[in-house]
């Protein structure tokens, strides 16, 4: 599987989501809009405005949507500076409406809001605080030129300086406010899609590497007796044989080589059988096989089982579920990645519940960070520190929130803490120093004996029937 790439779900280029389409449609909406609030002064209440450029104005919009709808595919998305352009547009042709029909004066003025917060959604920093700074600029220009809305009698209509002044203020607050605020929903929704994006990536792989050495186990299978017919027709040939030099080496080399095709299809389908009594196992074996990655890296991990639990004969029995492995490879592949010397993985359980703690001896959070632990892009910057510890190492910070995304999913629930301020640490009887994980699952949701979890006795696949 290829690796993940960031580039693809930046939120740099979230203006390339729009659709060329969707803006035509807000656009008629405006339009019509437009239209109908200027027949209402019009015909209804029967003000006195340079009607010929209003609707030239509304003409513009129209020709512009026109043109786009004939000249564009429907389905073209928009780049950065064609959407920068086009929200541009809307708020120079909705100042210039402002403009001919009062200015501030026109309650509709409010409106110009609405550019600068889908400009804070959907465009980088800088061309938002262009285009509020450019709607700033212009409401305040309108405070004094603009042409008055006049009635039937030809008598202004305006509002005092003191509410004048407060809508300029109220409009100039509501798109800074508007701007921020839409920006951070929308950056905080995008990280989360991006990191949801990866773990769904990450849990991909790791199934197919599971699927891909079940077929290998299949075909290893399969295999076996093509395989102990020729090593046992070479050996028999070998022994009738003995007296031509030539015949007999090339006799033992065909028994050789048939010895190494079953060693090779054994060590490549040591991991991944599809025997339907592995999809289930011991909680200690569990965690060897998600540990076994970080167990030569030179650090000492220590698998351990919880004081109360060493007499226990009746371990439980876990289901082998790619999130529980993969998430829990993650948190400790970070222990080993931060520790000194030691990592610890204490495993315990009760009737309820079954609790994993992964310990180790290193700095531990960081504690400004403590209540973020499982955010996406926690780690923005990389310290020259940690650039000399993790060598080679530019992850996205994705890791833990991987780790408690798919254990979560799991049915597993995940606490964060420095051993200086854990008692569990001390109970347990470690020089954990360091960062503490600890997961809790309930017990029924992964215990291989609960009534739910319980896998159907059944015949084993063939290696024809797996994907």
């Amino acid at each position: 599987m290829s690796d993940f790439s960031a580039e693809l779900l930046s939120g740099e280029r979230r203006s390339n989501w729009i659709r060329l389409r969707t803006i035509i449609r807000v656009r008629w909406f405006a339009v019509a809009g437009q239209v109908i609030a200027l027949m209402v002064a019009q015909w209804y209440f029967g003000l006195e405005q340079e009607y010929g450029l209003c609707y030239l104005a509304v003409g513009i919009s129209v020709i512009g949507n026109l043109i786009a709808m004939f000249v564009f595919p429907e389905n073209k998305l928009l780049s950065e500076t064609e959407n920068t352009f086009m929200i541009l547009f809307d708020l120079l042709q909705l100042c210039f409406l402002l403009f001919l029909t009062g200015g501030l004066h026109n309650p509709f003025s409010v409106l110009l809001v609405g550019p600068i917060t889908i400009s804070a959604s959907v465009l980088s920093v800088r061309s938002t605080v262009a285009l509020a700074s450019l709607a700033i600029v212009l409401v305040t220009v309108m405070l004094e030129f603009h042409l008055p809305l006049r009635t039937e009698q030809w008598f202004i209509l305006r509002m005092p300086d003191v509410f004048l002044f407060g809508t300029w203020a109220a409009i100039v607050i509501a798109i800074v406010f508007s701007a921020v605020y839409s920006r951070k929903v929308v950056s905080e929704m995008s990280s989360m899609s991006e990191a949801l994006a990866a773990t769904q990536m990450a849990l991909a792989r790791e199934q197919k590497l599971t699927d891909l050495g079940g077929v290998v186990a299949a075909a290893a299978h399969e295999l076996g007796t093509p395989l102990a017919t020729i090593k046992l027709t070479s050996a028999e040939l070998m022994e009738e044989l003995e007296d031509d030099e030539t015949l007999y080496e090339d006799a033992a080399l065909i028994r050789e080589q048939a010895d190494r095709c079953r060693d090779i299809l054994r060590d490549m389908g040591r991991a991944g059988k599809d025997d339907l009594h592995l999809r289930k196992a011991p909680l200690m074996t569990l965690i060897e096989e998600a540990a076994e990655p970080h167990m030569d890296r030179g650090k000492d991990v220590h698998l351990e089982i919880a004081a109360s639990q060493v007499d226990d004969e009746n371990a439980p029995l876990v289901l082998r579920k790619s999130e529980i492995i993969h998430g829990l490879r993650n948190l400790i592949q970070n222990a080993v990645d931060f520790s000194r010397e030691n990592v610890w993985v204490e495993a315990g359980w009760d009737e309820n519940t079954i609790t994993l703690r992964i310990m180790d001896d290193g700095r531990g959070y960081p504690l400004h960070l403590i209540g973020r632990i499982g955010d996406p892009f926690v780690r923005r910057r990389r310290s020259e520190r940690d650039r000399k510890q993790r060598p080679g190492y530019e992850g996205m910070g994705l890791g833990l929130f991987i780790a408690k995304t798919l254990l979560e999913r799991s049915g597993a629930e995940l606490s964060f803490a420095n051993g200086s301020e854990n008692p569990a640490a001390t109970a347990a009887g470690t020089k954990a120093s360091g960062a503490i994980v600890e997961v809790v699952w309930p017990r029924d949701t992964v215990d291989a004996n609960s009534e739910k979890n319980a896998i159907p006795i059944g015949e084993n696949p063939r290696f024809s029937q797996l994907p």
